[in-house]
């Protein structure tokens, strides 16, 4: 089986966040802060040993998950076709958890900031990024809008697909504004994104109904 470029990146990256954790491991608290609130601020634990690995094994489950799911796709040819923009995709998503994951290490060995406010720029760009492959995205079961109306209508599929990942994109630059104004952090990266999701969906229906 012939890996391409961006699961190939996927698994070094998943060995770097392994390394980087065993070299982190004895630096870190009996409990490692895991979670934040909207407020930047810690509100949640976890023992040290799954503070340092967690992420590294949620790594290797995602590397795994994106090199099977498009070779088990019933629509696995419309896949190849926009499989430049996916592997992007993947890279994006493997360098949004390196950088969270680091974020956290640096938190639990005496660094301080507003999380939330770190956060924004690289959810931003992950939204962006995930706009960009949306919009690409050819019919199929596994990547992008699977609604009812969009997997019964090429045509839908495509309006569907062309609107989200406008959204997306839009909710991305709106995310990012969230590093400048960090009291309006959360709001800025979540209420965007929630309704461009929604809009999406019902979307789909509508233009399907039109379609009927």
């Amino acid at each position: 089986m012939k890996l391409t470029k961006g699961e190939l990146m996927s698994i070094v990256l998943t060995l770097v966040a392994i390394g980087v954790g065993i070299y982190f491991y004895p630096m870190l608290p009996e409990r490692v802060a895991s979670h934040w609130g909207v407020n930047g601020e810690v509100n949640g634990y976890m023992p040290r040993f799954w503070g340092a690995f967690l992420l590294p094994v949620v790594f290797a489950f995602l590397s795994a998950l994106f090199i099977v799911i498009p070779r088990i796709d019933p629509k696995k040819e419309n896949i190849k076709k926009f499989r430049g923009y996916f592997d992007a995709f993947i890279v994006a998503i493997f360098l949004f958890l390196s950088y969270i994951y680091m974020l956290s290490l640096a938190w639990n060995t005496g660094s301080r900031f507003n999380m939330t406010q770190y956060m924004a720029p690289a959810l931003g760009a992950l939204f962006i990024c995930a706009g960009v492959l949306i919009s690409k995205a050819e019919p199929n079961w596994t990547i992008g809008i699977r609604t009812p109306w969009t997997l019964s209508s090429e045509t839908v599929w495509k309006k569907t697909h062309a609107l989200s990942g406008t959204l997306f994109k839009i909710s991305g630059i709106i995310a990012v504004l969230g590093a400048v104004f960090p009291e309006y952090a959360f709001i800025l990266i979540i209420i965007p994104i929630i309704i461009s999701a929604v809009t999406g969906l019902i979307y789909s229906y509508f233009a399907y109904k039109a379609e009927q």
